[in-house]
């Protein structure tokens, strides 16, 4: 079972280095305190040096999103919308039409499994379609039921009897 870090816990030990850093204590010594490599704790001191102590408080962990609030909150709209909205032939929202419409608007290219992950992350779920149309016309296949079908139907033929002789 795979666990997740202790984000929280690392950044508690980055933070502890800073102030023994601060301190003047040898990286080296920080190293061994916090059970950490030297390599880390010679960047913590650069990035410690440079940005101040925010360098070193908590981030995210992977790529940064490519998409801004501003823009998953427009893209949330545009999908409440339907996609007929969008000059789609059905409003029926797959994730190759996601992924050209975020294409077309934002210039941002998606693979399908990163847009599933979007959109979980939007509040959006997988959702089956109905398989009926909306246009159904419910009146118009009763009528072609009782009137049509019954012609179209073949009927059973005749079974062979046999030939008394």
């Amino acid at each position: 079972m795979r666990h997740k870090r202790d984000l929280k816990a690392l950044e508690q030990r980055r933070l502890r280095a800073a102030r023994m850093l601060k301190q003047g204590v040898a990286q080296a010594e920080i190293a061994r305190r916090v059970s950490a490599s030297r390599q880390s704790v010679s960047e913590w001191a650069a990035k410690l040096d440079a940005q101040g102590i925010e360098a070193l408080k908590r981030k995210r962990l992977g790529r940064p999103r490519q998409l801004s609030d501003a823009q998953c909150a427009k893209l949330t709209q545009v999908l409440l919308d339907g996609a007929i909205a969008q000059g789609f032939a059905t409003e029926l929202w797959t994730l190759p039409r996601i992924a050209k419409l975020i294409e077309q608007r934002f210039g941002i290219r998606y693979s399908k499994g990163h847009i599933w992950h979007l959109l979980r992350r939007l509040g959006f779920s997988c959702q089956k379609p109905a398989r009926r149309a909306i246009q159904r016309d419910e009146a118009g296949i009763e009528r072609w039921k009782k009137r049509r079908w019954p012609v179209l139907k073949k009927t059973p033929r005749a079974e062979a009897k046999p030939s008394s002789s």
